[in-house]
């Protein structure tokens, strides 16, 4: 099998994949549609080899892969940005969340009264046992 049909291939088994995990809401549709995207421009690579040869000629790269490589490189640096933004602002929003439930829980503690004595754990009356 060449290259280029090994290409083809694994692209229609990433497709599968994408589409899988978006049905069983696994992935969300802005990333399968980016990962979708991608695959389709392997296809057209795999089917087109000339036209990455021609995309080189046209940015003064000297061999395709080269080319290929620069843009892989470029991909994953913008994913892994991507994924850095998204990670701060989900434990900002953790943060946030923590602290309102700290504070909730100290107004439902406020609002049932005194505690039950140290070192009983049952949650009942002195002297009721479980």
């Amino acid at each position: 099998m060449t290259g280029y049909v090994t290409a083809l291939v694994m692209c229609a088994v990433t497709v599968g994949a994408i589409v899988y995990l978006l049905r069983s809401r696994r992935i969300r549709e802005k990333y399968a549609a980016a990962w979708i995207l991608l695959a389709g421009a392997v296809v057209v690579v795999g089917a087109i080899p000339s036209v990455l040869a021609r995309l080189a000629d046209l940015l003064g790269v000297e061999t395709p892969v080269n080319l290929l490589f620069l843009v892989s490189g470029v991909v994953l640096l913008i994913v892994c940005v991507q994924f850095s933004v998204e990670i701060s602002q989900l434990e900002e929003e953790t943060r946030t969340l923590a602290e309102e439930v700290a504070l909730l829980r100290l107004d439902v503690e406020q609002l049932r009264g005194p505690r039950t004595p140290a070192g009983d754990d049952t949650g009942l009356p002195p002297g009721r046992t479980g």
